[in-house]
């Protein structure tokens, strides 16, 4: 059974895609288009909150539910998926995880993981897990934007913050708010088969997506902390030449080795590997808005070799180049 989980200011996007992903699924394999071993059980799902009232959604209104959240009526191969709530700042956060009801569930969730079932989460509430201490030990994903706040406060979590979904043993984590569609799909191949899940994405136009690199809006991230505002301006008042390690450290003000642990505890990459990330950004802006060709692009952004800026380009985007050029087919 897959169960969703919506809390107050549950993100609607994110549960109704959830919803309608499983829903889906459920149909091809009833109508005998995508072969599942699973058990008929496997892809029945339930709406329910902490106690079994509705809830509010972001947009002020009532989200029924079929029920309160039980975790002694799950267990192996039964998986609760919980959806985001809104949380536009980091106090935010806070606060949500203070709230009596999700005190409780992170009870709950902890006697559902205790019992076998696999635990999945979403943008905000993959901190939910990590406050339930399910993630400790494990490997993780987050919203992009809350990297530098989960590294914080979850030390013990090998954050991949780079990948919009991430599966370790008995718990999935997802990047913001509509990679939930991303972690569900994990979900239906997971306990139906990977055919029902790449099917289900086929019918619902879904493409898929490894990475959540390409969403970061390293503005955002560099703004909680000057020093990688002063990498970043050094970076892009240079994109035509190579900046060593020692040359952003003198621009940050610091020693190289704690410029590599600020940008690791920020942002989750190396020095090297957020320049990388901050060229990039801007060669899919000029792809993105301009006609100059990919071997101008690479040459602008400081890569003498084409076939380096491509494989960067990838590594960060999760597509090439090409693929960022609107009317243009990928490579």
């Amino acid at each position: 059974m897959i169960v969703h989980l919506a809390l107050n200011d549950v993100l609607e996007g994110a549960l109704g895609l959830g919803l309608d992903i499983v829903g889906a699924a459920q149909r091809l394999v009833r109508a005998g288009l995508a072969p599942s071993p699973c058990s008929s059980r496997a892809l029945t799902q339930r709406v329910v909150s902490a106690d079994g009232g509705p809830v509010t959604s972001l947009l002020g209104r009532p989200v029924a539910v079929d029920g309160a959240f039980e975790p002694e009526l799950l267990g192996p191969g039964d998986v609760v998926v919980v959806p985001g709530v809104f949380t536009p700042t980091l106090g935010a956060v806070d606060r949500a995880l203070a709230r009596p009801d999700v005190r409780r569930v992170l009870a709950a969730l902890q006697a559902a993981h205790a019992r076998g079932a696999t635990v999945a989460a979403s943008c905000s509430a993959t901190f939910f897990l990590g406050a339930a201490g399910l993630l400790d030990g494990a490997s993780a994903t987050t919203t992009w934007w809350l990297i530098p706040a989960f590294k914080r406060r979850f030390p013990l979590v090998d954050l991949r913050a780079d990948r919009m979904v991430v599966e370790s043993g008995a718990t999935l984590t997802a990047g913001a708010a509509f990679a939930h569609a991303d972690l569900v799909l994990a979900v239906v191949s997971r306990v139906a088969s990977p055919a029902v899940g790449h099917l289900a994405a086929q019918y619902l136009v879904l493409d898929a997506r490894p990475a959540q690199g390409r969403y970061m809006v390293l503005d955002h991230l560099s703004t909680y902390d000057p020093a990688l505002k002063r990498v970043e301006e050094l970076v892009v008042a240079n994109l035509g030449r190579q900046i060593g390690l020692d040359e952003l450290a003198r621009a940050a003000g610091m020693s190289p080795r704690t410029l590599a642990r600020r940008v690791q505890g920020s942002v989750g990459l190396t020095p090297l590997r957020f320049v990388q990330r901050i060229r990039v950004a801007h060669a899919a802006h000029l792809l993105e808005t301009t006609q100059a060709s990919v071997e101008d692009v690479a040459e602008r952004v400081g890569y003498a070799d084409a076939a380096a800026f491509r494989r960067a380009f990838r590594r960060h985007v999760g597509a090439a180049p090409r693929g960022r050029r609107r009317g243009e087919a990928p490579e």
